[in-house]
């Protein structure tokens, strides 16, 4: 979708930096190519270059008429999701992309495509469907070029569904629809641990918490008043980089200052976390949170050795004593980058079962629900490769001896930081007493634990 306004907007913002964007079959082919898509094995310097390494999705795309940036997009699913954001100022020299407002709003668009696209990912028709609904969609989320509302889920397909003004004056704009019927709330914390393991001495093991807090409002009214507070148990480490969603009335400052870029100190902010707000009338994310946990969930050690043919591969977990031991599922997969199918394979476990995948180039240890009583697990094995086909998979990092475990779980009715919330503390001022369901959930997230045996990349080296 074009917005002519919005080019117009650029042009007399950017004077003679102004790069227009050029034709969709020339954009089209040009971000194909950035993104390594097309010529992915042949060496552009425009793109290739160690000058032209891009830690973001922010993105150059090289036109007739010169540089177009910036071009927000990423590839996800078999669908690539892109926008170009209008910068409100010159573009000589680039400004950072912090300053740029116009790249938050972008990203937080797509992102609500993309929630809205996904889950009919592996069904055409309903994909078809979706995608077809989507210019109706855009025309209220984005009508003139700034996205209003990305939640895209929460809107209706059919124009003739548009408000054009809430029916009350006190209702805010992001409560499109009235609820009718019994009051209840869902709220949902999800924490998802990433973690680094490298089992060496001279690099430091990293690992992240990073938690959300999804609530349902199901009220009456045109504007609820709700109250939520977030509890942690005594000496748990506190909550930093709080970010909350815009319905939020009111909120400490302090709660929003701590961050994690500062060592923990006394002065930090440590609750409580109270959020009032007005939901809207959809799903959403009340607030997202890090915090500094002191040990990671699981610590594995993964060694693998290569002895002619064969390679021999060891690896040990354990759980730690404080992590609640009931899984929904816990795995660990192993696979074999650059290699051939495995034509043979000797292994024993002490725990749960291994499987080999149907293309023969990954190993599933599926532990199961429960760790054993010693809280440890192991695996020993002993593999061998037939010819690599063009169908196996390849990886530039994982070269020779430089290998990983990625654990995958899920713990239901858990956090890692230990942070509920306590029903009993859920204000809501409307008649009646509303029904509240209080869950949560703790889910691996890029946990990698690599080969001891060899170099791996390093989040960061100690001085």
């Amino acid at each position: 979708r074009r917005y002519p306004t919005v080019e117009l907007r650029a042009e007399t913002f950017n004077g003679p930096a102004h790069v227009p964007v050029p034709s969709d079959g020339a954009f089209l082919k040009a971000l194909l190519l950035e993104l390594r898509l097309v010529d992915e094995h042949v060496f552009l310097e425009q793109r290739d270059s160690c000058t032209r390494i891009n830690h973001s999705c922010v993105h150059s795309l090289p036109t007739p008429a010169g540089e177009l940036w910036p071009v927000l997009a990423f590839h996800e699913g078999g669908l690539i999701y892109a926008c170009v954001p209008l910068v409100e100022g010159s573009l000589e020299p680039r400004p950072p992309l912090l300053s740029v407002c116009g790249l938050s709003q972008g990203l937080a668009l797509l992102l609500g495509i993309r929630d809205y696209v996904s889950p009919s990912r592996k069904n055409e028709a309903e994909l078809s469907s979706k995608i077809g609904q989507l210019r109706n969609l855009l025309i209220q989320a984005c009508p003139l070029g700034t996205p209003l509302n990305t939640n895209i889920r929460s809107l209706n397909g059919s124009l003739e569904d548009i408000q054009e003004m809430p029916a009350d004056k006190d209702q805010p704009a992001w409560r499109s629809s009235a609820y009718k019927g019994k009051p209840q709330v869902n709220v949902c914390i999800t924490e998802k641990v990433k973690c680094m393991q490298y089992d060496q001495r001279d690099v430091v093991d990293t690992w992240q918490v990073y938690g959300a807090v999804n609530c349902k409002c199901d009220i009456e009214g045109s504007a609820p008043n709700v109250t939520l507070s977030l509890s942690l148990p005594t000496n748990a480490p506190p909550l930093q980089d709080i970010v909350v969603h815009h319905c939020v009335t009111s909120v400490d400052p302090a709660m929003l200052m701590s961050t994690s870029a500062e060592p923990l100190h006394d002065s930090v902010y440590s609750g409580p976390y109270k959020f009032p707000f007005i939901p809207p009338s959809d799903s959403f994310n009340l607030c997202y949170y890090t915090s500094q946990v002191p040990v990671p969930p699981i610590l594995g050690c993964y060694q693998l050795v290569e002895e002619g043919s064969q390679i021999k591969i060891t690896v040990n977990l354990k759980l730690h004593e404080s992590i609640k031991n009931s899984f929904e599922y816990c795995e660990a997969r192993i696979p074999f980058f650059n290699r051939g199918p495995i034509a043979q394979l000797e292994y024993k476990v002490s725990y749960g079962q291994l499987d080999l995948s149907r293309e023969k180039s990954l190993l599933v240890w599926v532990i199961g629900q429960k760790f054993p009583k010693s809280f440890e697990v192991s695996l020993t094995g002993t593999v061998s490769f037939g010819t690599a086909g063009k169908e196996h998979p390849t990886d530039y990092v994982c070269t020779g001896s430089t290998a990983y475990v990625e654990l995958y779980f899920r713990i239901p009715d858990f956090t890692l930081t230990g942070c509920y919330v306590d029903q009993h503390s859920v204000q809501i001022f409307v008649p009646g007493k509303p029904k509240i369901t209080a869950s949560r959930e703790l889910i691996s997230s890029d946990y990698y634990i690599w080969n001891s045996k060899a170099p791996a990349p390093m989040v960061y080296k100690p001085l």
